[in-house]
């Protein structure tokens, strides 16, 4: 049996965790575009709304469920005009393996990988990334998680707020993603 050409790693299903989140956006005011960030208040951190991916839900639920958890906002996903690799719905035959541009895309627009170390050192955790708006405007949040607090952040401001440039990357392609629309 033959090696695969290509650099492999594989994970079982104890070496790894899903997480989903979403950029929540509040386009209602096109000059002044908001996004929502979640203070957490354990970490005296400012962060994106996400967390781990439940057994049988599918990652954009899952991305939207934590996004009502920890906002208390309710949302929906936001298409946007991307590059990827998957092949349209549609494929018909073999379709080359490379980025082609969709529109009205509400797909994960980038992932996360990051090496959780511990016992393990070889533990992942995968975050999908989706972009998300308000599903109602003027509507006072739920309430969320206590130990989250979430506050809406003109874009700019939103970027240096954030605790981890990890965020900050995946905000401005977000941003990006929104403008381009």
């Amino acid at each position: 049996m033959a090696a695969s050409p290509y650099a492999t790693t594989q994970y079982n299903s104890e070496q790894f965790v899903e997480s989903c989140g979403a950029i929540l956006f509040n386009l209602s005011d096109s000059q002044n575009k908001k996004v929502c960030l979640v203070y957490y208040r354990a970490g005296d951190e400012w962060l994106l709304a996400k967390g781990r991916r439940n057994c049988g839900e599918s990652r954009h639920e899952a991305a939207l469920r934590e996004v009502r958890e920890e906002t208390g906002y309710k949302a929906r996903l936001y298409p946007v005009t991307m590059r990827t690799r998957a092949p349209p719905m549609d494929e018909q035959g073999h379709m080359p393996d490379k980025p082609r541009t969709y529109q009205d895309l509400t797909e994960p627009f980038m992932v996360t990988i990051r090496q959780l170390g511990g016992h393990n050192a070889n533990d992942i955790k995968m975050i999908w990334w989706y972009i998300a708006v308000l599903e109602e405007v003027g509507i006072e949040c739920d309430g969320g998680e206590k130990e989250f607090m979430p506050k809406f952040f003109p874009l700019e401001q939103a970027k240096k707020m954030l605790s981890f440039q990890n965020d900050a990357a995946v905000l401005e392609q977000a941003i990006h993603l929104v403008d381009a629309c």
